[in-house]
């Protein structure tokens, strides 16, 4: 019995032994990048491979190895949010069933064409893998025209699930699907339960989240699927995807304030359904679903104060380019638009956009946008306006191939085209079921048209089964719950917030004996920097890498006056640097810059607001060097005098579409004795869908300015999209023009005293660069 026993005992030890190195086996610590090689050189399917906590610096994952559907190999962290991947690094996946969890990629860049790559080399890609649970941020290259994308995708059957990605500045789309060559056709890639933070203005084409294929393989099926994320202020450019291939799936995303529209700029048979694109009620730059190509279904949609115009417009059906190039617009045709709702849109319906016969005199015949829209079905939609509208729907061109069928509009009793009857007004109340979600209080009594194939709609957009008790709009569930859409620990890594606690800013106090860069750098972003009246002596450029406000005491009773060398500025604005500058007089001697970039390495955005101060004797006032941005720089109640530059941001002459800032507004300002770039702010190229930048010149006077400037124009915008120019006064500026506006663009000048100093001038149609 005792041998019995102890055999028994040898068994269950041998046993647990055995276990234990099988749990060794399949799950290993590493702590640098040699042992995370050696581990992956030796993985078998079902091992676990983890990341030691710390920062890893520098390093390029090459994941390459094998696992099974089963059994898939996965590399994790010890602790998620405590494993940071800095530095000149990057992931890339080779090989099939392998998963990456947990990563938190900051304070560095790519070194190559993408920051996680789902392939190798053209001869390793990636199948079945998936990159989850994970944070890309500010991960961008050190200058904005060097491209890359922060997600690429190879292969098939790839996912990118449950990550935050937020603050892509330089060119390139944040994620990219690509097609070429049939080991990337027919993907089904997944872009799942995704948060997309902030993407901030690009200031240029090329700045979208999402891209799916491109134009020379936009014929090719992709069947790429993206839904249940959130896109929060992703304003990169118009675009905020891109959808480029056949038969990709946009289901149950919700865009929050985001700058742009859900595109299908090329390809076709895209289904687009139970989407919430949400807006301010103020912003015109909040879009909705803007629609070329064949074939699409936009269904079960909500749209809420969406004031976007155009191609922004809550539904923007544009013309097409007869015999079309694969790179340019192809026309619309076979689309169905049923079962959305529209909750107070300004012209939730235009057709037609983009149509240019106007300028057919500067543009080829190849670009010309006449084709119009064919067979295309708008139905069982609902609208409701708080306040009337005139238009409902806005024809760019004639919508003689749209029909409209069993739509109903409450319009306040103010009158509309009904479009023979397919818009029906209807008096109807709306109850709030959520943070900006309202739908009607009890269905609407408006026959269904079911057209061919709608009874594949079958759901709607709460998920609530159309089959038993179908109606018009996008909710036929009036009874329903909030779905909380705006809940962001539905989306995103499981542990990371970008929630960031407000911080009472400080003020630091600053005497003429202080050394004020040494103020500076002690403070934090939101802090002010508090000038005792006096005089400050600056001999070395001002460095600003965070948001701070430098402010006088007492309005005017504080100089800065700055000895530094030729050609550097007082203050020099470096990423992230984000100024604000009252009450003070600055004072240079005549060879430097008040205000300047970096003139390299501004990978990210800087801003500018200079109020109620005096900029006097320098060589520029403000000089934004070539691949700078910032969102905004605004002068207010400021004089600017006895400067051989004013504000200069023309640097951006690649004509690709770019430019220096996309908001600069200038109130109530004196400019006296600037010689030239007066004010100089350039964007080139013919880009359609380039919407910026945007200039507010207003109630400023400008006097003996000009006298410099070689192309005889005192106020330059050449290539800027939306200009304003109100209520200036122009007195004795020896120039032929006061302004060149676009007149096919939204230029504009009204109530400006003019004296002595040219005239403005409106062209219709500028001469432009083609960009394709």
């Amino acid at each position: 019995m005792k041998k019995f026993f102890l055999f028994l005992f040898v068994l269950i030890t041998c046993f647990m032994v055995s276990c234990n190195n099988d749990s060794v086996k399949s799950g290993v610590l590493v702590a640098d990048i040699s042992e995370l090689n050696a581990s992956i050189e030796k993985a078998q399917p079902g091992d676990i491979i983890t990341l030691a906590n710390g920062v890893w610096k520098d390093v390029e994952i090459k994941f390459k190895a094998e696992g099974t559907a089963s059994k898939p190999i996965t590399i994790n962290v010890e602790t998620p949010g405590e494993v940071f991947i800095e530095g000149v690094s990057s992931l890339k996946f080779g090989g099939n069933y392998l998963v990456v969890d947990g990563l938190h990629f900051r304070n560095g860049y790519s070194p190559d064409e993408a920051v996680v790559i789902f392939r190798i080399d053209k001869e390793t890609i990636a199948n079945h893998c998936t990159f989850t649970n994970s944070v890309v941020e500010d991960f961008n290259k050190m200058s904005r025209d060097d491209s890359d994308r922060w997600i690429q995708f190879w292969g098939r059957h790839n996912t990118l699930s449950n990550c935050y990605i937020a603050g892509k500045t330089n060119r390139g789309p944040t994620i990219r699907v690509d097609l070429k060559g049939n080991e990337h056709i027919n993907n089904y890639h997944q872009i799942v339960n995704n948060h997309f933070g902030p993407r901030p203005p690009k200031g240029g084409a090329s700045g979208e989240t999402i891209q799916i294929g491109d134009s020379y393989s936009s014929m090719s099926p992709s069947y790429t699927m993206v839904a249940n994320n959130l896109f929060e202020e992703c304003n990169g450019e118009v675009e905020i995807i891109s959808s480029k291939t056949n038969f990709n799936e946009f289901r149950n995303n919700v865009f929050y304030k985001s700058e742009g529209s859900l595109v299908t700029r090329h390809g076709n048979y895209c289904t687009i359904d139970g989407n919430y694109f949400i807006g301010d009620g103020e912003n015109e730059n909040i879009g909705g679903i803007r629609i070329i190509n064949t074939g699409h279904w936009v269904t079960n949609n909500y749209f809420y104060n969406l004031k976007g115009k155009s191609f922004r417009s809550p539904l923007a059906v544009m013309n097409g380019i007869p015999k079309s190039p694969l790179n340019r617009y192809n026309q619309v045709t076979d689309v169905v638009v049923a079962y959305n709702t529209y909750i107070n849109c300004d012209v939730p319906w235009q057709f037609g956009v983009g149509q240019n016969l106007a300028q057919k005199d500067v543009l080829p015949a190849s670009e010309i946008r006449s084709a119009r829209p064919l067979r295309t079905i708008v139905a069982n939609n609902v609208l409701y306006n708080e306040v009337g509208a005139e238009l409902l729907v806005l024809e760019h061109d004639k919508a003689d191939g749209v029909t409209f069928k069993s739509n109903v509009v409450n319009n306040q009793g103010v009158s509309f085209n009904d479009y023979d009857g397919g818009i029906q007004n209807v008096s109807f109340d709306l109850s709030e079921v959520g943070e900006n979600i309202l739908v009607q209080t009890s269905n609407l009594d408006v026959e269904v048209y079911k057209g061919f194939e709608f009874e594949k709609i079958s759901k709607d957009l709460f998920g609530n089964s159309r089959n038993s008790n179908n109606s018009i709009g996008a909710v036929v569930n009036t009874n329903a719950s909030s779905p909380s859409i705006l809940d962001k620990s539905k989306y995103g890594p499981s542990w990371y917030s970008d929630e960031v606690e407000a911080t009472e800013s400080k003020t630091i106090e600053v005497t003429d004996g202080d050394n004020l860069q040494e103020k500076i750098d002690e403070a934090s972003n939101g802090d002010i920097i508090l000038l005792k009246d006096g005089v400050l002596n600056v001999n070395k450029s001002l460095v600003i890498s965070k948001g701070i406000t430098i402010k006088a005491e007492n309005v005017s009773k504080t100089s800065l006056n700055y000895s530094g060398e030729a050609n550097t500025p007082l203050f020099e604005l470096h990423p992230k640097g984000f100024l604000i500058v009252e009450g003070v007089n600055l004072k240079g001697n005549g060879t430097q810059q008040a205000f300047a970039s970096l003139k390299e390495n501004m990978y990210t955005h800087f801003g500018l607001l200079v109020s109620n101060s005096e900029i006097t004797d320098f060589n520029f006032a403000l000089k934004a060097y070539k691949q700078s941005f910032a969102e905004r720089i605004t002068f207010e109640n400021t004089s600017i005098s006895n400067c051989n530059n004013g504000l200069e941001l023309s640097e951006e002459t690649n004509d690709r579409g770019d430019y220096n800032t996309e908001y600069l507004t200038i109130i109530n300002c004196k400019f006296n004795n600037v010689n030239k770039n007066v004010i100089d702010y350039y964007r080139g190229g013919y880009d359609e869908s380039t919407i910026g930048g945007n200039l507010i010149l207003s109630n400023s006077t400008f006097t003996n300015c000009g006298g410099k400037e070689q192309n005889g124009i005192l106020i330059n915008t050449r290539g800027i999209v939306n200009v304003d120019i109100s209520v200036n006064t122009f007195k004795n500026n020896p120039i032929k023009l006061v302004a060149l506006l676009w007149g096919a663009k939204n230029n504009s000048h009204a109530n400006n005293t003019i004296s002595n100093s040219g005239k403005i001038v409106v062209e219709e149609n500028l001469k432009l660069k083609l960009m394709y």
